[in-house]
């Protein structure tokens, strides 16, 4: 609830009025230095090229060998992501706890040219984490005069209507910054001009499954053993 004033005839009044969030839930947090060193370590020492299975338009991806190292980490990201989901809906619901599995993780490489098309992912969220990004870049998009996100930008993309409207969400990210969004939200990565290598990590996530529905599930079950 809000306030707010209205002009009547000969004076301002002070009226209440109600505001709707509208559309997907899209998150950004700081991942700590030892979970980014990780990354970066486990990323380039891969040789697992995953480029045939991703939409870039990017010289090197790779996958993870081994995704259990990282078990603790996503167990408490995907934790602040579903508190900032429940905010975002308004629930009510005292379990409200959705559980989720990572699917896929892979590394990108992202060199001069190199882009993300405007794409989705399948299973239930994704994200991406920025775990080196060159100076050489931070001093090109520094120097970018336009309106977008600019080079080396990513930009998430929903909904249609005219300029009152929020449809997009434009950021130049910074090293350590993690989005975790739907995975049905259609983003895209501006390319750069740069000669250097900015490297980030994504992911896909799966098996959205709610605790109140497996519980009322257990419920049911009990109830036609009995």
């Amino acid at each position: 609830m809000y306030n707010g004033f209205s002009m009547t005839e000969t004076k301002m009044e002070s009226v209440e009025y109600n505001m709707y969030r509208w559309g997907p839930c899209l998150v950004r947090f700081k991942i700590n230095e030892t979970a980014r060193k990780l990354f970066l370590s486990e990323g380039t020492e891969s040789d697992f090229d995953y480029t045939k299975n991703l939409a870039g338009i990017l010289k090197k991806e790779v996958a993870f060998n081994d995704y259990k190292k990282f078990e603790t980490f996503f167990s408490g990201a995907f934790k602040l992501y579903n508190d900032a989901l429940k905010k975002w809906t308004g629930s009510k619901d005292d379990d409200f706890n959705n559980k989720y599995r990572l699917n896929s993780l892979w590394c990108n490489f992202q060199g001069p040219g190199d882009f993300n098309p405007p794409h989705d992912h399948s299973e239930t969220l994704s994200f991406v984490i920025y775990l080196k990004i060159p100076q050489k870049l931070i001093e090109e998009n520094k120097k970018y005069k336009g309106r977008s996100a600019g080079p080396g930008g990513i930009t998430f993309i929903y909904g249609e209507g005219t300029r009152d409207a929020v449809t997009h969400h434009s950021f130049f990210p910074k090293e350590s910054d993690m989005y975790v969004f739907p995975a049905w939200l259609k983003h895209w990565v501006y390319p750069f001009q740069s000669h250097c290598t900015r490297i980030s990590v994504s992911g896909n996530v799966a098996d959205f499954v709610k605790v109140k529905d497996i519980r009322k599930n257990v419920l049911e079950a009990k109830r036609e053993k009995i």
